[in-house]
């Protein structure tokens, strides 16, 4: 940081206490199920009772200031801290990844302290590697679960949910079978959930609405590239540096500009990059002396103005590496193979709306209580017997395992 400025050198450590003890006020709303705003039970309230007191006794300042910056954006946040571009740049990234605002967006920095949440990590974002690669997590998951009684079945599609008189029943498979039960928990997002697999003639109008009215437009894109080498960037002193997060975001304004293109759904010329070398940590995941390099690209608009995602999803590799190559001349040599995965590659191979990572924005008004819509943010539905546990409820997304964790206190408390 003292390359760019001193002054933002001597700053940095006060600004990590800062949006660690901010971070740690935003973990303590977040880390819960919401409540339920007609229960006057004590036992229902009593974790926000305590929450408020913790709040209370944090003192009238801290607390008004966590109120004032949860709505900034993150360039006014940024900017009282910082001179330097370069580091406003890197650190505003996290405030809009997976989003569709930019930086000048009022409620950014909200998303800049979430992603903070996870511990102590340098004041990028919080998020740790998987040994074997994220497969792995899935796979202990399902382990885990199978040596608790659970029968795993991947690979069979759901074609439905069986509801009648407003009682969830089971599942139907592409093939027929029909599964009988009185939970049925869905993983995937709202509307996919209730539009696809409940089926709007078993809806309500007001509820067809309001999950018609949650926003997705994913604005994301993968880029995987198997490398013979490491990649050769300008100005590291030794390949040690590559094993974290690699950012290509040199301001806020080039933040601003590549949003600003994705508005009016153009992909942006100049695109977002944050960038992982997993081998560095994990060498076992490719064979010796190679590499993959795993990069996430915005903003690239699920909706374009012209052309299709077909026709412009290796084009758009292509821009991803010489993007790359500005900054580490030999990747382009050194790139054996490319995996290209776009919006609309998220929605047909994933099951993501709109190829939305995070199965709906991640904004002010599709948090807390209100996500995924007014009435239904406690895992329950319109049916009984049937939940919600993805990344559409809430807290919202990211590998955390929250949803799924009080979606299953919510349902042993209906059912035990």
């Amino acid at each position: 940081i003292n390359r760019f400025s001193a002054e933002d050198g001597d700053k940095y450590r006060a600004f990590l206490d800062h949006t660690e003890a901010a971070s740690a006020f935003l973990a303590d709303v977040l880390d819960k199920a919401p409540p339920d705003l007609k229960s006057r039970s004590l036992g229902e309230l009593w974790p926000w009772l305590k929450t408020g007191f913790r709040f209370r006794r944090s003192g009238r300042q801290e607390l008004m200031e966590f109120g004032r910056i949860l709505s900034l954006p993150v360039k006014d946040f940024l900017d009282e801290w910082f001179e330097s571009e370069p580091l406003k740049g890197v650190l505003g990234q996290p405030a809009v990844i997976g989003g569709m605002p930019g930086p000048y967006a009022s409620g950014t920095t909200l998303m800049y302290l979430y992603q903070q949440m996870g511990g102590k990590n340098g004041g990028y974002r919080s998020s740790k590697f998987v040994k074997g690669g994220i497969g792995r997590l899935s796979q202990a998951v399902a382990e885990s679960a199978r040596s608790h009684g659970a029968i795993v079945r991947c690979g069979e599609p759901v074609a439905r949910i069986i509801v009648q008189e407003d009682l969830a029943q089971g599942v139907e498979l592409d093939n027929g079978e029909l599964i009988e039960s009185r939970v049925v928990v869905s993983g995937l997002d709202p509307r996919r959930t209730f539009f696809d697999l409940v089926g709007g003639p078993n809806l309500m109008p007001g509820f067809i609405r309001d999950v018609c009215n949650i926003r997705f437009k994913g604005t994301t894109t993968k880029v995987n590239l198997v490398l013979s080498g490491l990649p050769d960037f300008r100005g590291l002193e030794a390949n040690n540096q590559l094993s974290s997060y690699i950012v290509i975001s040199p301001s806020l304004a080039y933040l601003e500009r590549a949003w600003d293109d994705a508005k009016y759904g153009r992909i942006s010329l100049s695109p977002i990059l944050e960038a992982t070398i997993p081998t560095l940590l994990d060498p076992a995941l490719a064979p010796a002396g190679n590499h993959i390099m795993s990069i996430t690209a915005q903003y690239t608009p699920y909706y374009l103005g012209s052309g299709s995602w077909d026709k412009r999803q290796e084009a758009f590799g292509d821009l991803v590496v010489s993007t790359l190559a500005e900054y580490a001349p030999n990747i382009p040599e050194i790139v054996q193979q490319r995996q290209v995965l776009t919006p609309l590659d998220w929605e047909r191979v994933y099951g993501l709306t709109e190829g939305s990572i995070f199965h709906g924005r991640m904004e002010l008004d599709q948090l807390l209580f209100m996500r995924p819509i007014a009435g239904y943010s406690r895992y329950r539905t319109p049916f009984k017997g049937l939940y919600l546990c993805g990344a559409g409820s809430h807290p919202g997304g990211g590998v955390t395992g929250a949803p799924g964790y009080f979606a299953a206190h919510e349902i042993l408390r209906d059912w035990n």
